[in-house]
């Protein structure tokens, strides 16, 4: 029992070293988000699609070929 209280107290006072999440997270997330905007704006803008509510007037019939 007297070892476990030894290794905590060691692991207790070890300095903290920042690991990857505390170096680069804010970076990372940001560079997603940036990427995330960036793919799906070109997407909307390069699909030519008609921003309306209903389709009525818009899509006329084709002629039926046998």
């Amino acid at each position: 029992a007297r070892g476990i209280q030894h290794t905590a107290v060691r692991q207790a006072h070890r300095k903290h070293e920042p690991s990857f999440h505390d170096k680069y997270g804010t970076l990372v997330l940001l560079g997603g988000a940036t990427m995330f905007t960036t793919v799906w704006g070109y997407v909307l803008t390069k699909l030519n699609l008609e921003w309306g509510f209903s389709p009525v007037g818009r899509i006329t019939p084709t002629e039926w070929r046998e």
